[in-house]
């Protein structure tokens, strides 16, 4: 297939010769770099969307004949990640073969099934519902994928008259139809009816191109996708506007951030209504251009058209009827404005499943939105983590992109409701779910550290990531908190500076929360230092900087988080990481013990007074934390080593065996005592927990 393409303007050339030779003649490897390259631009296609394949000629293990084999991705997988562990190798011959067993649109469920007796490689992942459309195209390289550009053209008014515009003969279409085997039939005739084409549109969903070479096929890819946007790019040129033009201002971009921050906790907590939700915020020029104009009233409600959106975002939006200039400060009345939006949104997602649900049907889903629109402000997606928000997010910018262009073509169309539904609800899809991996005990929780530059913070930190947690890492050190949260997978961790002794850098970082994940569930006051010297040694700036950091900090603290916690209405945490200072009397220790008594009894009588918002408040206190511990990097260990009358480099052996246990205590032990605080004991509040080795003068009772 020639070229003709040399120059693209509206995506991006990514193949590297150098890379690809270094690849050699080995297909499969060319295929996983062609589909990595092809996912790593979103206007191409979507997160986990689309689907690429090669065919080779193989040794059959059973025969040694050479058999032809076909390597595409595997069932819930990502092209921009793909790697050889995320493929299946099917026997080509075989897959084509089940023509001869195919019952009709009323088998596809059972065809899936079908697909496992057709595996080559015994390391397969499980072979996807788009499976036969690539087996039963003879291409050696192929790729299906849901570039905006094109399912505008697929989901706009007379597409298909619209293909043959911009594209002549040389390509083909079919209508809409759910994935699955059939589909792989209607191809393979539209195929045959037209030999030569160098693509197919796929009505409302994708394109189908392929080539010879797996440079080939990347070409005619790129080159079909330029050419449909050159041509919505020529329509709005000519149109003068799209979405009918502007209806509203968009707030400044610092006003935008303020107002999404004020109101994410409240849209989190009613979006939990069924089970806790994490947020994600954008508010990019295309969000805003769409929000902001005359036909967001007419396109939000009519949902996306291509499945692999809708099943991301559901069926449609929720746009918020709030004016971006109102006050939000004034909680009870903002919430008298949401909740009957939510209601009734979950009532139309309800009576949209009673309609259209089968005798089959699995169990309703939660009925809340998952992308939620204000007008001025941006867009807002909850999900059951910080990866499906961001994921829904920019699925819906998608969908943006793909109204977009209908709109400037002839006009959008959505898919109807009932074929959106059997896509939503269809069986296979509820199969995919159930055999999700079980969530960790600490999912779909935000928690925000004090102190977790490094030592004990960033130990528990590490530990409630671990468990499924998102963290927002705070310390007075910048440069620590990069290098920590550099640590953390993807849509993990954030981080905040915070001078806790400082009301308006607390501010900050609730902010900070709020706007990466929604709100705030978990909150540890771990930072501290410790100063250890005799009366009348102590200064009043010692008293002064442990009263502000451990006292002063973790009540100001408390405030602001209880606040945030009450928008939710969903309970929470707040741990305080003491000492056994705070219970023990100790030589040389006045302000030191002083400030963690108060931390201690600050606890209960937080713990007395949140209940009723069950808000737990729970104390963690450690002793003897020397390997890995911040405190012990400067003067503290030299004043309790005098106070003990003994070197510094004695002071682990000391400690540990000065314990019950006789065990050294580590910041890892410390982060284990506030996991028990906040996943396992969940009917304890006011508590203090020792994690010392045992200290028989610390024990609280």
């Amino acid at each position: 297939m020639k070229n003709t393409i040399q120059q693209f303007k509206y995506v991006d050339h990514l193949w590297d010769e150098e890379k690809a030779e270094a690849l050699g003649d080995d297909q499969v490897a060319l295929f996983l770099y062609r589909s990595n390259i092809l996912g790593a631009d979103l206007r191409i296609t979507n997160y986990g969307g689309g689907n690429t394949s090669c065919k080779t000629i193989e040794k059959d293990p059973l025969t040694n004949e050479d058999v032809e084999v076909m390597w595409i991705k595997g069932s819930g997988g990502d092209i921009g990640t793909l790697t050889k562990s995320g493929i299946a190798g099917l026997y080509t011959e075989r897959l084509r073969n089940l023509k001869n067993v195919y019952g009709g649109l009323e088998d596809e469920d059972r065809m899936v099934g079908l697909f496992n007796h057709c595996i080559y490689d015994l390391d397969s992942k499980a072979p996807s519902i788009d499976t036969p459309l690539h087996g039963l195209l003879p291409f050696k390289h192929i790729d299906h994928l849901h570039p905006d550009a094109l399912i505008a053209v697929a989901a706009a008014q007379d597409s298909e008259k619209v293909t043959k515009e911009i594209w002549g003969d040389t390509m083909g279409w079919v209508p809409w139809q759910r994935p699955g085997f059939d589909l792989g039939l209607q191809l393979e005739k539209c195929l045959n009816d037209n030999p030569g084409i160098r693509g197919i549109v796929l009505g409302s969903h994708g394109l189908f191109t392929w080539g010879d070479t797996s440079y080939e096929s990347y070409m005619n890819s790129l080159e079909v996708i330029e050419m449909a946007s050159e041509y919505i790019a020529n329509k709005i040129k000519e149109n003068g506007s799209v979405f009918g033009g502007q209806k509203i201002n968009s707030l400044p971009p610092k006003e935008r951030k303020e107002k999404a921050t004020q109101l994410m906790p409240l849209l989190r907590g009613l979006c939990s209504s069924e089970a806790r939700m994490i947020g994600h915020f954008n508010d990019n020029d295309t969000v805003l251009e769409y929000i902001n104009s005359n036909d967001l009233e007419r396109l939000a409600p009519m949902g996306t058209s291509c499945p692999d959106h809708f099943l991301r975002t559901k069926i449609q939006p929720l746009v918020l009827q709030l004016d971006p200039k109102e006050d939000l400060s004034d909680t009870s009345k903002v919430l008298g404005k949401l909740k009957p939006a939510f209601k009734q949104y979950r009532k139309e997602y309800v009576d949209y499943y009673n309609s259209c649900k089968k005798e089959n049907s699995p169990a309703i889903r939660d009925a809340n939105p998952v992308i939620i629109i204000f007008p001025g402000v941006g867009m807002f997606s909850f999900a059951k983590n910080k990866q499906t928000a961001r994921v829904a997010n920019e699925f819906y910018v998608n969908a943006i992109n793909v109204m977009r262009g209908a709109e400037a073509i002839t006009a959008y169309t959505s898919l109807p409701r009932q074929e959106a539904f059997d896509i939503e609800y269809w069986l296979l899809e509820e199969a995919k779910l159930q055999r999700m991996p079980k969530e960790k005990p600490l999912s779909r929780k935000v928690a925000l550290v004090t102190g977790a530059g490094g030592g004990i913070g960033k130990a528990i930190a590490d530990k409630l990531a671990e468990e499924g947690a998102n963290v927002v890492l705070t310390d007075i050190a910048e440069d620590r908190l990069k290098e920590g949260v550099a640590t953390y997978a993807r849509d993990t961790a954030s981080y905040a500076v915070c001078d806790v002794t400082k009301s308006e850098s607390i501010v900050n970082a609730y902010n900070n929360a709020c706007l990466e994940f929604g709100g705030v569930d978990i909150v540890v006051h771990s930072a501290g230092l410790a100063i250890s010297k005799p009366l009348e040694e102590t200064t009043e700036k010692d008293w002064n900087i442990l009263q502000n950091v451990l006292v002063k900090g973790q009540f100001e603290l408390a405030k602001q988080a209880v606040e945030i916690m009450r928008k939710q209405g969903q309970g929470g945490d707040f741990i305080s990481i003491a000492s056994k200072n705070g219970l023990v009397s100790g030589p040389n220790n006045v302000g030191y013990g002083t400030a963690k008594a108060a931390q201690q009894h600050m606890s209960r009588l937080l713990a007395a007074e949140l209940g009723g918002d069950k808000i737990r408040v729970n104390t963690v206190n450690p002793d003897g934390v020397i390997v890995g511990s911040k405190i012990w990097e400067g003067d503290w260990a030299e004043g309790r080593a005098k106070a003990y009358g003994i070197s510094v480099e004695e002071l682990p052996a000391h400690y540990a065996k000065r314990n019950l246990l006789n065990e050294i205590i580590y910041p890892a032990d410390i982060a284990n005592g506030v996991f028990a605080c906040v996943a396992i004991l969940d009917k304890t509040t006011g508590n203090i927990i020792n994690v010392d080795g045992g200290m028989a003068n610390a024990f609280v009772r």
